[in-house]
């Protein structure tokens, strides 16, 4: 992977990413924004498993809530965000594939 995608995916996830388990995403994704919502999907899905809020009286308050906002705004807000592996403006897409279409003779 390219040490400047490498960059652009630890800004968005964060440092403690580990490298390997994002060049395996990529290599099976082949974009890193995709990398990233599916590493930030996994987050909130962890989030949503365990309860957001505990409390035991008079002891301690854990409360994930802000997390999992912050979390949602962060996969929301990586939609307008501009990946080193994005296709410029007016360049086609490596996704995108075209063919031209031919009229088919029919015969009975």
């Amino acid at each position: 992977m390219d040490p400047i995608l490498l960059a652009w995916l630890r800004a968005q996830l964060g440092t403690a990413t580990d490298e390997q388990d994002l060049a395996a995403r990529y290599a099976r994704l082949g974009r890193a924004r995709a990398v990233a919502a599916e590493v930030l999907a996994e987050r909130r899905a962890k989030l949503l498993a365990e309860p957001l809020r505990m409390t035991v009286d008079g002891v301690v308050t854990i409360d994930q809530s802000n997390n999992l906002a912050g979390l949602e705004r962060q996969i929301t807000g990586l939609t307008e965000l501009v990946a080193p592996d994005d296709p410029a403006a007016g360049e086609a897409s490596a996704d995108l594939v075209t063919a031209p279409l031919l009229p088919s003779r029919r015969t009975r």
